[in-house]
């Protein structure tokens, strides 16, 4: 029996099996950022342990970063104490930090992909449920607890049993107007929050293989909202490319070295897999969620489906839903274009091309946030800052900013927000906050229209 690209990566990283039960499993990358790493360094104080591996960490702040005037001290007293923190803890551990200031700061899930720190082949983790977002590169990314950061920082390794496999296929020619984010949203929807409990997944076919790599990170970031502990494309041509010339990327002749060992990587046509899924590109359409979880989605065009489940009703109650109502024309007064799902140059340029011309609803505030200080850059000097501005969005610095209610980037109680973020839980984006997930494109045009409209008309 063949193996699969998960089972190659996974068995070619175990240190050890621990009475046929959970594996040591090496780790190549530690990505960490002021949140969840804070007490994983108190834990090594604690216990008189050092880090085995510090150049094999790259740390950022994120989460808790103010997204306006970052030059001046940070207001918000447990924000600046974490960011304190990150900044001494790095600093005593000879740790490679890119804070508030430094010209590769931004989202970790953004910047290690864009300076090439994940490359195919690795294992990565960080104490940050979307590290998934690497798996597109071929990679095995996961999230981590707190107590795991600390492992890893010690024995840069963790213990844990090896997930199932799972493939998803997508053959055929996306619609006109559909993202990325539109067909990981419309998986979502089909298979559920839970259905990939246990598994990882490769998403492979047609789709997939015609995506750039930062639509890649998009969708593989999303695996975790279906359970999954992470998901993973086979490194291609779109893949090397991408990784060839960036900064931590392999030079010179290192870089062809490593590709010929890339190409090994896919998944062999005698592997089996635990679960299979496979879908039509046809089907998928643009899409927007309704509920209080990422895979309660539906087509902009549809109408809410009707359930009894009483945690259904209740998710309606709290976005002020009901069963069989149409999305479309329903107000919305904010929007937000960024975190670490689709907030690349990519997202924006989409975005953009959109916008340019027109103006934003007098009704809605629309915030377009970078995530990193290079896409910021990227967005000055090829002119999508003046194209936003000019149709009255406000274009901030980089972070995690309203994906989350962890910084000052908080959407009012009881109002609406069409995002581009990964989370649409009670709360995720300020107490009381409505969020519908959706992609820069369905993003930008409910900006335009100050409603909720069927981008496939528009573009």
């Amino acid at each position: 029996m063949g193996k699969t690209l998960f089972d190659k990566v996974w068995d070619s990283h175990v240190v050890t099996t621990i009475k046929e039960g959970p594996q040591v499993l090496y780790i190549d990358k530690h990505l960490i950022h002021e949140v969840t790493s804070p007490q994983a360094f108190n834990e090594l104080k604690e216990r008189g342990l050092s880090l085995l591996r510090p150049n094999q960490i790259l740390a950022t702040a994120d989460h808790n970063t103010p997204t306006k005037e970052q030059h001046l001290p940070i207001k918000d007293e447990l924000s600046r104490k974490q960011l304190e923190a990150l900044t001494k803890n790095c600093a005593d551990n000879n740790i490679e930090l890119y804070g508030l200031g430094h010209k590769y700061n931004g989202i970790i899930h953004v910047i290690a992909p864009e300076l090439g720190v994940t490359q195919p082949g690795m294992t990565i983790v960080c104490g940050d449920s979307h590290t998934s977002t690497h798996g597109a590169f071929g990679s095995i990314a996961f999230g981590i607890g707190t107590s795991q950061v600390a492992q890893v920082f010690a024995t840069q390794s963790v213990v844990m049993e090896k997930p199932k496999s799972m493939r998803i296929t997508i053959d055929g020619k996306l619609n006109k107007g559909v993202l990325s984010k539109d067909v990981v949203l419309y998986i979502l929807a089909e298979i559920s929050t839970n259905g990939g409990t246990g598994h990882f997944i490769e998403f492979a076919g047609e789709v997939f293989e015609n995506m750039s790599m930062e639509s890649r990170m998009t969708v593989c970031n999303m695996s975790i909202e279906m359970g999954a502990r992470g998901g993973m494309i086979a490194p291609d041509e779109t893949t090397f490319d991408y990784v060839r010339g960036r900064k931590f990327a392999p030079k010179e002749t290192v870089i062809e070295q490593k590709v010929a060992f890339w190409k090994t990587l896919a998944t062999d046509k005698t592997a089996v897999f635990d679960t299979e899924y496979t879908f039509k590109a046809s089907d998928i359409a643009p899409m927007i969620t309704f509920g209080t979880n990422p895979g309660m989605g539906m087509k902009i065009t549809a109408s809410i489906p009707k359930n009894t489940n009483e945690s259904y009703k209740k998710s309606l109650k709290y976005m002020g839903f009901k069963q069989g109502d149409s999305l479309e024309n329903v107000q919305v007064n904010y929007v937000f274009i960024g975190s670490c799902t689709n907030a690349r140059i990519e997202d924006f340029r989409a975005a953009a091309a959109f916008i340019k011309g027109k103006k934003k609803a007098d009704n809605v505030t629309a915030l377009i946030v970078p995530g990193s200080q290079l896409v910021a850059k990227q967005i000055r000097e090829e002119g999508l800052q003046a194209v936003f501005e000019d149709a009255g969005f406000e274009l901030r610095q980089p972070g995690c900013s309203a994906c989350l209610a962890m910084n000052d980037d908080k959407i009012p109680d009881g109002e609406y927000c069409v995002s581009t973020s990964n989370r649409n839980f009670e709360g995720r984006q300020g107490q009381g906050a409505r969020t519908l997930l959706a992609s820069p494109l369905v993003a930008a045009s409910v900006a335009v229209a100050g409603k909720i409209v069927d981008i496939s008309n528009l573009v």
